[in-house]
């Protein structure tokens, strides 16, 4: 950092530091300068002072990083300085991978402060635009902005139950989804490996995504299967895509499962076939070889519908856990088994509501198995009744071969696909994945400098422009004069994730400098306070709603 000026003509100078754009063009050594929100200028040399002067000599400058996989929503009410990914150079916080923070009915709204845990917070809004707004009222680090959830909007009209919407509930539910599009969203985010996402079938996701696009908005979607049957998963997403007009993106591309490793280059073709034939579609990724989910992917979605307490109440019918155990033991007929693709060795439990529960964090299900003299299976079963949750956990079910992989995909983009905590207080009560606090800082370290996947230039615009024009935020995503001045300034050399599958509370290195909206947010390293987020809205915005 530098000293005010005492003739200074704009609000924020960096000089000297190597400038990344977000085009993906080789960088150049510039300064930048920031007048308010708005990059004012990017020159070889700028003469002007600035009231704040920072010394860029050595490091990357580009534009704030954007996390379009985020769970960040409830951590952010618990902390608004986003840490974890500020730390990073994220600047920018996506929601909505199937569920949303609205439309609540009142029946949802009661199940999302029943199924609270660590984070508790009550719940005064009704919209999702209104929730967004919310977040910022309470003052947030990041700008944040969100998907519709598909799930949310079933919810809305037809419950958990497993059948499909009448024709008038699902005129109703576009309806939402053209309401949530004037508010703001982003488009519809859908999650079909859960109960009771799974439910819907390709004609109500067309009626979604068609009204959404109506505006522009993009469908997004875990696809679902990402295993056995990826091929049959993503031809569902090109339908879609045809059939709505809408574009569409794969959340967190990958192949699960040691036997279905080799059908990445299936997904691969497939996606780039769909590409070259005009189908505007994209994916994202999370750079690690395991994912996180609940224990609810292990078992059939018929023993979940109607909800949590519907699901427990059957897992403790001693014939319902018979078929139950039966079926978690084989590949899923029109369900993916995440138990069936890892193993139960292989599958971590990481948070639970319950405090009885806590000391199991981190320990494998195989162990938990082992120590209460039952089969995987029935542990299974008992943590998600004794917890009354979906028992937070990790999966080891992907390889690094495939990470590399997709991670040099050009059309991919990186997601978290997790909150943003700090490694203090309320946090510590869970082991997150170390995504948490370590997908953008492993990818341009891990990935690009050390194995060299890609170029920093295109990693950049990969986690910048590429994401910036996928959700339509027109004013973001590059550092050129007149665009919103989020501004990351790190290391490439040393910028490095700490955080692993044992310890994952450890904050990433190498990012000196982080302004979100030209307002000074990490200095040296250090986090200012500062909370100048804002609602990123997409392209069907109406001032109002």
């Amino acid at each position: 950092m530098g000293r005010p000026g005492s003739a200074a003509r704009h609000d924020v100078v960096i000089r000297g530091g190597t400038l990344y754009d977000g085009s993906g063009e080789p960088a150049v050594e510039a300064d930048l300068a920031i007048d308010g929100d708005r990059i004012a200028s990017v020159a070889p040399r700028i003469a002007a002072a600035g009231r704040l002067e920072i010394d860029a000599r050595g490091l990357a400058v580009a534009p704030g990083f954007i996390n379009i996989l985020s769970w960040a929503a409830e951590s952010l009410l618990q902390d608004g300085r986003s840490q974890g990914d500020i730390r990073q150079g994220v600047t920018v916080e996506i929601f909505g991978e199937g569920e949303s923070m609205g439309p609540l009915t009142p029946a949802s709204r009661e199940a999302l402060i029943a199924l609270q845990g660590d984070i508790t917070y009550d719940v005064s809004w009704t919209t999702l635009g209104e929730f967004l707004d919310h977040l910022v009222e309470r003052g947030i680090s990041p700008n944040v902005g969100s998907f519709v959830g598909a799930t949310t909007i079933r919810v809305h009209e037809v419950g958990w139950e497993d059948r499909r919407p009448t024709p008038t509930e699902l005129e109703r539910m576009r309806e939402l989804v053209r309401a949530e599009m004037r508010g703001g969203a982003l488009g519809v985010g859908s999650s079909l490996i859960y109960t009771p996402a799974c439910f819907a079938d390709t004609a109500e996701l067309i009626a979604l995504a068609a009204a959404a696009a109506e505006t522009d908005g993009l469908y997004i979607s875990h696809i679902r299967n990402e295993g056995e049957h990826i091929v049959a998963a993503l031809d569902e997403v090109t339908r879609i895509s045809r059939e709505a007009g809408a574009r569409v993106e794969v959340y967190h591309l990958k192949s699960a499962g040691r036997r279905n490793w080799p059908r990445i280059e299936d997904a691969i073709s497939t996606i780039e076939g769909a590409r070259a034939a005009g189908i505007p579609i994209t994916a994202d990724m999370y750079p690690y070889p395991a994912s996180g989910t609940g224990l609810d992917a292990t078992m059939p979605p018929w023993v979940q519908e109607g909800g949590m307490d519907a699901w427990i109440a059957r897992l403790q019918d001693p014939a319902v856990r018979g078929r139950v155990a039966d079926e978690m033991r084989r590949p899923g007929v029109g369900w993916e088994n995440e138990l069936y693709n890892a193993g139960a060795e292989a599958v971590m439990v990481v948070g639970f509501r319950t405090p009885a529960l806590q000391h199991l964090t981190g320990a494998t299900i195989t162990a938990i198995a082992a120590d209460r003299g039952l089969s995987p299976e029935e542990t299974i079963m008992d943590l998600v009744i004794e917890d009354r949750s979906r028992v937070s956990s990790v999966y080891f079910t992907q390889s690094e071969d495939v990470v590399r992989r997709v991670a040099g995909l050009p059309w991919v983009s990186i997601g978290s696909d997790e909150g943003s905590y700090a490694p203090e207080g309320v946090f510590l009560r869970s082991q997150p994945h170390p995504r948490a606090y370590g997908s953008f800082a492993r990818f341009l370290g891990h990935l690009v400098r050390e194995l060299g996947v890609t170029t920093l230039a295109d990693a950049i615009r990969r986690i910048t422009s590429l994401p910036a024009a996928v959700l339509r935020l027109d004013d973001r995503g590059r550092l050129a004069r007149g665009y919103v001045a989020d501004v990351v300034v790190f290391d490439p050399e040393r910028i490095a994730d700490r955080a692993t599958f044992d310890a994952p509370h450890q904050l990433a290195v190498g990012v000196e400098h982080v302004l979100v909206n030209g307002v000074h947010t990490l200095a040296a390293g250090e986090h200012t306070g500062a909370r100048a987020g804002r609602v990123a809205r997409g392209p069907g915005w109406l001032p109002g709603g």
